[in-house]
């Protein structure tokens, strides 16, 4: 199963809205608050960009608007075009001025999250993360501990989505495995430099991308992969497994920040 991922910033979405189809405007103009509105319309433009370069349609605002991105009865995102249902899963997160989607053309159970990395107290770990992963935060040097619970915090995020769940299922009940990390463990911790995460800032496209697994309290496998670039996190999880790391659709720069897109 091939994914393909977009990232937007806040400052690429359009000043007007006229990219929305008229039930997205409605449900816009409900909201009360700014930051929720922002948000959202990030996280919209992202998804019909996305949508439209995976099927070659031009990024023009009364094209966009034929595509509407629903909640479904889970409240996960699905993709229509024009009234049709399109056979498009996606995934989608947003967050500090960056949205994503992940993207795939089958009927796989899909999930992406954003995260950035910032400390967190005792009380999150304990509510949040089972023992065993307790215990490996508590094994890493403390400098790493932030960014390893927004790795363990994003997988969880990405697999709740995947199964349609979000907060409705308790993240105990799911078990991340970092592949790397526990085993080379000591060799990270030797290196003063680099700590656990030895992947510091980078551009697109040289992201790298690391595998990783949740499995649900019922056995049940979730593959993927994450990646870091400076304090943003990025988790993605699909089933059936992805075959391969996910593809930037389209990259292009802007200044200092960065759209991420490739055409695949």
């Amino acid at each position: 199963m091939n994914v393909h991922w977009l990232e937007q910033i806040s400052a690429s979405v359009p000043a007007g809205d006229s990219w929305l189809s008229p039930r997205e405007a409605c449900h816009l103009y409900a909201m009360r608050f700014p930051k929720r509105r922002a948000d959202w319309r990030l996280g919209r433009w992202t998804a019909k960009n996305a949508v439209a370069i995976f099927l070659d349609i031009p990024l023009e605002p009364e094209l966009l608007r034929e595509i509407e991105i629903r909640p479904a009865a889970s409240g996960a995102p699905e993709v229509c075009i024009g009234n049709d249902l399109a056979l498009i899963q996606v995934s989608l997160s947003h967050r500090n001025g960056v949205g994503t989607c992940l993207l795939t053309q089958s009927s796989a159970l899909l999930g992406c999250d954003l995260e950035i990395v910032e400390p967190h107290s005792a009380a999150f770990v304990a509510d949040y993360f089972t023992s065993d992963e307790q215990d490996f935060v508590a094994e890493v040097p403390e400098a790493d501990r932030p960014c390893l619970l927004a790795l363990l915090w994003s997988a969880k995020e990405s697999a709740l989505k995947a199964l349609r769940e979000g907060l409705r299922l308790d993240p105990r009940q799911m078990i991340v495995s970092i592949y790397g990390l526990r085993e080379n463990q000591t060799a990270y911790q030797n290196d003063s430099q680099s700590g656990i995460f030895p992947f510091g800032p980078t551009s697109p496209p040289e992201i790298d991308w690391n595998p990783l697994k949740v499995r649900t309290s019922n056995g049940q496998p979730f593959l993927g992969w994450w990646s870091r670039t400076g304090e943003l996190v990025r988790t993605m999880l699909a089933l059936p497994s992805p075959d391969e790391r996910p593809e930037f659709l389209w990259t292009k720069k802007t200044g200092a920040d960065h759209l991420f897109m490739r055409v695949s």
